[in-house]
C-alpha cells in the first residue's frame, strides 16, 4: 500500500515484529501508525470522534491503542502521543492548550493508557518535524526546520539531531513571527505575524471576500487571474521574508514545506524560491533548498512512533 509519500508498509506480514505505536490528536479526528524501529508501517490508520462529547477523544485513542494490539498479537514496546498545545516540560502531558480539546491539559498519558513504559508527549508540530527527519524529507539531516501551511502555520526545528523545544515548548512556532509591528495582533499576540500574511484562516480578508479558500486563489492564480497573482505573490513574499530571517537565525541544511497549502505543488514552491533567492543571505552562494514534506497527514502520527522508540 505504499504510495509515494509514506516509507514501506508491511502489513501483511503474519507475525508482527517490535513496533511502536504513534498517535496524533487532531481536531476531529485520530490518526495513528505502528511501526518497526526501521520505520516500516505495519498499521496506519484514522478515527473519527466527536468534539462534542466529552473526552470521545480519549477514549478513541484507547480503542485505538488496544485494537492495534489486538491485530498485531503482541503489546507495542512503546507508544508516543502528539497533540495541539504546548508540552509539559516533562514531556509527559500537554500542559497549555486553552479553548479546545477540554480535558486535554495536564493528562499524563502513561497514566491514561495504562502502560509500564512513559508515553512521551509532544508538540503536534513537534512530531511533524521527527517524522520527516526518521523516514522522510528531513532524513539525514541534522539543522532543518518545518512550516506546515494551513488554517494557521505550524512549524519546528531540528538544531544539530536535537528537535528545539524551548523553555517552555514555545520553539519552533513560526507562524507567530512578527513581519508588520503595526499590524493586528494575531491569537498569539503578535503583530502582522506570518500566519496572519499565509493562513488560511486569513484568506477572506485579505482577498476582500473573493476567494473562500487558500485552493481557490491559487487555482484562479495558475488561470492567469491578475488580481489573484497580486494576493498570491503577496502573501509568498511575505513567507520568503520569513523564511530568510529564520534561515539566518537557525541555519538550516533545508526548509521543510507541508500543511495542505504546500500540495499547490509548482505555483507555491517555483515563485516562492525566485523571491528568496533576493532575500537569503547566501555566502558562497550557498542556497537553503526548500522541500515539499513528504509523510502528508501522518507525519505526526510517524513522529510520535520514534519518540516512543527513543523513549525505550
Amino acid at each position: 500500500m505504499a504510495d509515494g509519500r509514506f516509507p514501506k508498509d508491511n502489513m501483511s506480514q503474519p507475525k508482527s515484529p517490535a513496533y511502536s505505536i504513534g498517535i496524533d490528536l487532531g481536531g476531529s479526528s485520530v490518526k495513528s501508525v505502528a511501526a518497526t524501529r526501521d520505520g516500516t508501517i505495519l498499521v496506519r490508520r484514522q478515527v473519527d470522534f466527536d468534539p462534542s462529547a466529552s473526552m470521545d477523544w480519549a477514549k478513541r485513542i484507547g480503542e485505538v491503542v488496544a485494537d492495534i494490539e489486538r491485530q498485531q498479537g503482541t503489546q507495542a514496546q512503546a507508544v508516543g502521543l502528539a497533540a495541539p498545545g504546548l508540552a509539559s516540560r516533562a514531556g509527559d502531558a500537554i500542559a497549555f492548550m486553552p479553548g479546545r480539546l477540554s480535558g486535554l491539559e495536564g493528562l499524563n498519558w502513561t497514566t491514561r493508557l495504562q502502560r509500564q513504559n512513559p508515553v512521551p508527549v509532544l508538540n503536534d508540530a513537534h512530531a511533524a518535524l521527527l517524522g520527516e527527519a526518521w523516514v522522510g524529507a528531513a532524513r539525514g539531516l541534522r539543522n532543518a526546520i518545518l512550516l506546515t501551511l494551513g488554517t494557521g502555520v505550524g512549524g519546528a526545528a531540528m538544531i544539530e539531531g536535537k528537535l528545539l523545544l524551548g523553555e517552555i515548548g514555545r520553539a519552533g512556532h513560526f507562524g507567530h513571527a512578527s513581519l508588520d509591528p503595526f499590524g493586528k495582533p494575531d491569537i498569539c499576540g503578535a503583530p502582522g505575524s506570518l500566519e496572519l500574511a499565509m493562513g488560511n484562516c486569513t484568506i477572506g480578508e485579505r482577498s476582500e471576500g473573493r476567494f473562500a479558500t487558500t485552493h481557490d486563489l491559487v487555482k484562479a492564480y495558475q488561470a492567469g487571474d491578475p488580481a489573484a497573482a497580486q494576493i498570491w505573490l503577496d502573501s509568498l513574499r511575505r513567507l520568503a521574508a520569513g523564511i530568510a530571517s529564520f534561515i539566518n537565525i537557525l541555519d538550516p541544511a533545508a526548509v521543510i514545506i507541508g500543511g495542505g497549502i504546500a500540495r499547490s505543488g509548482d505555483a507555491l514552491f517555483v515563485p516562492l524560491r525566485k523571491l528568496l533567492d533576493g532575500m537569503e543571505w547566501q555566502p558562497g552562494g550557498y542556497s537553503v533548498p526548500l522541500r515539499p514534506a513528504q509523510l502528508g497527514e501522518f507525519a505526526g502520527a510517524l513522529g510520535s512512533a520514534y519518540r516512543g522508540w527513543q523513549s525505550t
